[in-house]
């Protein structure tokens, strides 16, 4: 038997009786949900973000590499969509995105055969990626070269014992003289990624960081033509880079770049716990009014209450991000009707490939059959789980499967 016909549903999470109804068991459980309603806040809001700071924003998409949520965000007024690999770039250019940053390398002869086609097909799309090596470019430029195109490209600028990025301002420009003699190669400008930099206070150093990489701008300013882009940004720095860039000499025809990610969903968790942080420090950010909320939640059933205290759901590692701290329950439905909040009762302490462990405190009524919702922290290891999520309105009503492309 061929797997066509025995694949009777096209995800793990499909819907079995639509119009679907997540608490009325419609669906199958678990299933990924984004609430709509704080999904199109959080887009505002980050856009009202750079706006306000007078920057451009490019969201990196490799989040959520979920088309529509793509498109959403550059019919809000996202400049670019930032994504970290040739695969991702051609999902971002199919989905009619126009400006596509990868702030990667683009190595292999396959991966750049892809950025080719694409460029072909694609014409009027913006594509740039990342160099930081003599290597790199030449066999950047001998390939795009043969092809009569011209590579757009960044030079990434790295900190020692981090990832990718030259080591020093001096390899940076070293790197700018060789691309000037390069063909089918074109400098637009400097990226980097200050989230490399941790420790107890990291914020001198990723200051110290982002002062050097607008020195450096300026002295590869000589070396691009017409605009020149500076970007970095994650989701927990990104007001610290524009403060440091905004008050900082640059190029006189300079464009900043922010590529928060996570706020699209944000979470309950680390990115929750680093928001608050910034809203303590960023008074524009309090300006704008509201905040980012989460709006990805995992809904899971209870499939076992094996022993006083101890319950059992049907979620695991093969569903939700685990690294960043467990889900936990947020709120608890019995036959569709809403229970007390499980907040304070009910605690998620381990995880398998398909259990979750629940610690009960005691007198907590959980019964077999009963649905979970569960918040989440880290939400691009969740996203990359599932190959559709569901959109939903605030009674868990689903709108729309949205498919993701990992």
């Amino acid at each position: 038997m061929k797997y066509q016909e025995i694949n009777l549903v096209p995800h793990k999470s499909a819907l079995i009786n639509p119009p679907a109804n997540i608490l009325n068991e419609d669906v199958c459980l678990p299933a990924a949900v984004i609430k709509k309603s704080a999904l199109k806040s959080n887009i505002r809001w980050m856009q009202s973000y750079a706006d306000a700071r007078g920057v451009s924003l490019a969201p990196h998409g490799k989040t959520t590499m979920t088309p529509w949520i793509f498109q959403q965000q550059q019919k809000a007024g996202a400049w670019a969509i930032g994504v970290g690999s040739a695969w991702q770039a051609s999902i971002a250019m199919v989905s009619g995105i126009n400006r596509v940053l990868m702030v990667n390398q683009l190595v292999g002869k396959a991966n750049m055969a892809l950025i080719s086609q694409l460029k072909k097909k694609y014409p009027d799309v913006d594509y740039l990626c990342c160099v930081d090596s003599e290597a790199n470019a030449r066999a950047l430029s001998a390939f795009f070269s043969q092809q009569g195109q011209t590579l757009d490209v960044l030079i990434e600028l790295g900190v020692p014992g981090g990832r990718c990025g030259c080591r020093s301002p001096e390899q940076a420009l070293t790197l700018a003289a060789q691309l000037a003699d390069l063909p089918g190669l074109r400098l637009r400008g400097l990226e980097m990624y200050e989230g490399v930099l941790h420790g107890e206070n990291p914020q001198p150093k990723i200051e110290a960081l982002l002062r050097d990489a607008a020195a450096l701008a300026c002295n590869l300013e000589r070396y691009v033509e017409g605009e020149f882009l500076l970007t970095g940004a994650g989701s927990v720095w990104y007001d610290v880079v524009c403060n440091v860039w905004l008050a900082a000499e640059k190029p006189a025809n300079c464009r900043i770049a922010i590529r928060p990610g996570c706020y699209i969903t944000h979470d309950a968790g680390i990115y929750q716990e680093a928001q608050e942080q910034l809203m303590a420090r960023d008074q524009v950010a309090c300006d704008l009014g509201g905040d980012l909320t989460s709006a990805l939640e995992l809904v899971a059933m209870v499939q076992s209450v094996p022993e006083s205290g101890r319950a059992i759901v049907n979620f695991g590692k093969r569903d939700s991000a685990f690294d960043a701290g467990l889900p936990q329950p947020v709120a608890h439905y019995r036959e569709g009707k809403a229970l007390a909040s499980p907040a304070e009762t009910i605690e998620t302490t381990g995880i398998m490939d398909q259990h979750a462990m629940l610690k009960l405190k005691p007198g907590v009524d959980v019964q077999v059959g009963d649905i979970l919702v569960f918040s989440t922290s880290h939400p691009c290891l969740t996203f990359d789980k599932w190959k559709a999520l569901l959109l939903v309105d605030d009674e868990y009503n689903v709108l729309d499967e949205l498919e993701t492309a990992f």
